[in-house]
């Protein structure tokens, strides 16, 4: 049930206090933290300097329990599917040195990716002789239909970003990853910007492996993402990284055999990052709170607020899609006649945090950021156009 409109606002009051003179719309690149997070953090911390490690086993239940809340938000049908990673770059890699590839094997990806979803398909190239095809986004019916016009019968694999982090623009997945089963194409999708936005479901869009860092929409700490393996893919990933954590029967140092756990822990060779997890944890546990349909409405609405709020800017255009449903938490805009970098420089400097990315500026607001403070972005922005 969603929170009614008191309830929420002490919600928000308690979980983001953040510094009145800080105008913050950059949740596209790094998030603060909620205060349960820190309180997390800071009770875990205040643990080890008085019992070190005593109650271990306590803590395994925190990391099962951040297992079960990426399961759900991504509706994997059970946590073997769910790896804990250190980002997305590490699970794309497992995922572009795990599969068995032959020279003249195609990967399609589009034309608006961020690095980590284009180096690391370019990067087989000269080793297995992989070829990368970039898809145009915006030269074809549909952006769904340029990936499909992309591919060949070569095409092994599709990477796309759920949502593009410059244009804001936000993939219809379903139709996608049901036109790719059907040619037997495995699905690779990075959820960075729009995991804690947008509802997502795995099972409905037959990904076969997923990834995002939780330091975005999820608002956790860098160092700390997920990887979301098909069960029916897991044997096609050869194993790049190996030690005591990946293994099937872990814990058991007296064997002198081992193989990879039969899950996706297979892919957390060592020690996992408990102080992210227990960050993490609260962060997705708040979401989960909320209530992922309740964050994508507003978020969409603060997204729309803000367009409404900028749309009277002589010259403005926006780069992010005018459709509704093409649209996540970002915002990007050009002004024509000013230079994008020095005038996001400039709102920098007047505390409105924000990005420089797809050729223009780049807002990107949470399902907690205030009417005022949207107001406010504005107001900022077009006085010092004014000047």
């Amino acid at each position: 049930m969603p929170l009614d409109n008191a309830s929420f606002d002490r919600l928000v009051a308690d979980e983001f206090p953040l510094d009145e003179s800080i105008t913050y719309l950059n949740h596209a690149a790094v998030a603060p933290w909620p205060s349960r997070a820190v309180a997390a953090i800071e009770t875990f911390a205040r643990e080890n300097l008085k019992t070190g490690a005593t109650h271990y086993p306590e803590w395994l239940k925190k990391e099962r329990s951040l297992r079960l809340l990426l399961k759900d938000l991504v509706n994997a049908e059970s946590i073997n599917e769910i790896a804990l990673v250190k980002n997305t770059s590490e699970a794309l890699s497992f995922v572009a040195y795990g599969l068995d590839w032959k020279a003249g094997d195609e990967v399609v990806i589009s034309d608006q990716e961020f690095p980590s979803n284009r180096i690391v398909w370019e990067s087989l190239q000269e080793k297995f002789g992989v070829r990368v095809v970039q898809a145009k986004l915006m030269q074809a019916e549909t952006p769904e239909q340029a990936v499909l016009n992309a591919l060949s019968d070569k095409t092994r694999l599709v990477s796309i970003s759920s949502v593009q982090y410059g244009t804001g623009l936000k993939m219809e997945l379903t139709s996608l990853g049901a036109e790719l089963k059907r040619r037997n194409i495995l699905f690779c999708v990075d959820a960075i910007q729009s995991l804690g936005v947008c509802p997502t479901d795995v099972q409905r869009d037959n990904i076969d492996f997923l990834m995002a860092d939780g330091h975005k929409w999820m608002l956790g700490p860098e160092g700390l993402g997920v990887f979301y393996v098909n069960k029916q893919r897991l044997e096609s990933l050869q194993l790049t990284q190996y030690g005591w954590h990946m293994v099937k029967d872990r814990g058991d140092y007296s064997k002198d055999t081992w193989e990879p756990a039969p899950n996706a822990t297979r892919f957390e060779c060592g020690s996992p990052n408990m102080l992210g997890i227990f960050a993490l944890e609260a962060s997705l546990a708040l979401l989960a709170e909320v209530g992922i349909e309740e964050v994508y409405g507003k978020i969409s609405a603060n997204v729309a607020t803000l367009k409404a709020l900028l749309s009277d800017i002589d010259g403005i255009e926006f780069i992010t899609p005018n459709d509704t449903d093409r649209c996540a938490g970002i915002l990007t805009f050009t002004i024509q006649g000013r230079s994008m970098p020095e005038l996001h420089q400039q709102l920098m400097d007047k505390n409105v945090i924000c990005a420089s990315r797809g050729g223009g500026i780049r807002f990107s607001p949470h399902f907690y950021t205030r009417k005022k403070d949207l107001e406010t972005a504005a107001r900022v922005l077009k006085e010092l156009l004014a000047q």
